[in-house]
């Protein structure tokens, strides 16, 4: 898979969590592929039908997200990475509420479809602050405990 054919796939990537087509979503992954949310993951998802599911066990609402990544490299082993954002909205048109950066580590088998799927994704640093400073006020109040 060459860079401009991996942009395709990222861009499909952005497109099936957009619309939540199992489909596209599907379409995306190898029968055997092992995707991970993070790199420590010790439960990955194995497999395209527990992807598929995942994905639409856990969606977004409409409207209230979106996302840009680009490929970074390609190693001669065929390992592709790519980095980008997730943005995320208070409601649809609404003001940006929260951002992550990520990179995806990705491998793939000769039809195109991802075999091997690593996220690695850091809060937006503005919005870390943030949550860090909510969260201390109600430990602060005793709203929340250990």
């Amino acid at each position: 898979m060459d860079r401009q054919q991996f942009q395709a796939w990222l861009d499909g990537y952005v497109e099936a969590w957009k619309t939540y087509d199992e489909a596209k979503i599907g379409a995306l992954f190898a029968d055997d592929v092992v995707y991970r949310y993070h790199p420590k993951d010790d439960e990955p998802l194995q497999g395209r039908a527990a992807v598929v599911k995942n994905w639409m066990d856990n969606k977004d609402d409409a409207g209230t997200y979106d996302a840009e990544y680009e490929p970074v490299a390609i190693d001669a082993d065929g390992t592709h990475v790519a980095s980008g954002h997730s943005d995320y909205f208070d409601g649809p048109g609404g003001p940006l509420r929260d951002q992550y950066f990520n990179v995806y580590i990705c491998r793939f088998n000769d039809g195109g479809e991802c075999t091997s799927f690593t996220e690695y994704w850091i809060q937006n640093r503005d919005f870390r602050r943030r949550d860090r400073a909510e969260l201390i006020a109600k430990a602060r109040s005793g709203e929340i405990t250990q």
